[in-house]
């Protein structure tokens, strides 16, 4: 990086083209002077005089040019700089009761579904801790809170039904969750609770988790999933094997969004994978890690590059001066 400090000094040099000019017509004026007949200097060496005269005004000239640019602080200059990143820490929470397995969500159940959206969530992350609660009747924490996202990742294709008790313990589910994160030390503390049912188990109410979380300063978002109204779900019959009944949601969309207002969170909800998949994008705009950059220049001075030969240059025009640049009479 190149640059002038004081550029402003550069107007010097436009009092040169007016001193350059008035030199000149001085030098003229002596010559008009000195003889009244051009037929006299046939042999009086003219050149060599115009030539002496001209090279001195030259070398000043240069040496003036050259003292303005060495004013004007010629710099180079090394940038460097500093980023520092505020991380997020981010527990999702992910509903495994049966509910769960209902077909309304395609390719397959509402599980399958959140487990591909949570992944691909993850994978948009860089700078961010990450952990994992899942819940049903309990809740346990599969993964702590860690930057190893591969790990993560395998966790999360681990969930599956029949890990815990049935039922659906959403209260639990948050207090678990804030545990994880009431140590946390960054300011961003954010908990991403799925579910598609109403709190049925535990001595934890969500309201009471709700206002934990609240306390700890952790933000809470709220997703509710599937269909309004019946869902087919799969269920196993011993006379007939596999089959699909219709089951009523019993989605709690009020506590979820209550417990998303009290910690100044947000309430989503979804009917199909795609929309799944935009709320948890939204969650991840909402939510970017602070990265603030600071760029440092360094300049170093170079003006010796331009006053240096100014100065050689002047000597050598008053050396010359006293030698083959001497002016006679």
């Amino acid at each position: 990086m190149f640059r002038f400090a004081h550029p402003e000094a550069f107007v010097l040099l436009l009092f040169l083209i007016p001193l350059f000019y008035f030199e000149i017509k001085s030098k003229r004026r002596e010559r008009s002077v000195a003889f009244s007949s051009l037929d006299l200097l046939a042999n009086a060496g003219l050149e060599a005089r115009i030539w002496k005269q001209y090279g001195t005004l030259a070398l000043r000239t240069l040496v003036l040019v050259l003292i303005v640019f060495g004013i004007a602080r010629p710099q180079t200059g090394r940038s460097e700089s500093s980023i520092r990143t505020e991380g997020v820490d981010i527990v999702l929470v992910l509903d495994t009761s049966s509910s769960m397995q209902a077909e309304d969500f395609k390719p397959r159940n509402r599980l399958h579904v959140a487990k591909a959206v949570v992944k691909e969530f993850i994978s948009k992350r860089t700078n961010d801790r990450i952990g994992l609660v899942v819940f049903s009747a309990q809740a346990i924490s599969q993964c702590p809170l860690t930057l190893d996202y591969d790990v993560l990742r395998d966790l999360v294709d681990r969930v599956d039904f029949g890990i815990l008790e049935d039922g659906t313990a959403i209260g639990v589910a948050l207090a678990t969750a804030c545990n994880r994160l009431k140590d946390s030390a960054v300011k961003g503390r954010v908990v991403v609770l799925l579910t598609d049912g109403r709190n049925n188990m535990g001595m934890i109410s969500p309201l009471t988790a709700a206002k934990v979380a609240k306390s700890l300063g952790i933000r809470v978002y709220t997703v509710g999933v599937g269909t309004t109204g019946v869902a087919p779900v799969p269920v196993r019959d011993p006379l007939f094997g596999r089959r699909t009944v219709p089951m009523e949601v019993q989605l709690d969309e009020e506590t979820l969004k209550q417990i998303a207002s009290a910690t100044e969170g947000e309430y989503f909800r979804a009917t199909d994978a795609d929309e799944l998949k935009r709320i948890y994008d939204r969650i991840d705009e909402l939510e970017k890690t602070k990265i603030e950059t600071k760029t440092y220049t360094s300049y170093t001075d170079k003006f010796a590059f331009f006053v240096v030969p100014a100065l050689v240059l002047l000597v050598l025009e008053l050396w010359l001066g006293e030698g083959l640049l001497r002016k006679f009479p």
